[in-house]
């Protein structure tokens, strides 16, 4: 109980960085891209592995 009323207290102070507040102007990374390039490239070197210690 002490610890669900601390949490709510807690959550008004947390609060994110508005719009417009430091920096240069935000640039959009896709990240989508070049994970899943890695996601691709990590799941073919599993596989090759599997394989090579299937053979033995």
């Amino acid at each position: 109980m002490v610890l669900a009323s601390f949490c709510l207290g807690a959550a008004g102070l947390a609060r994110a960085q508005g719009p417009g507040n430091g920096g240069p102007a935000a640039v959009n990374v896709p990240i989508d891209g070049g994970v899943s390039l890695l996601l691709a490239a990590g799941a073919a070197y599993g596989l090759r592995r599997l394989r090579r210690l299937r053979r033995r």
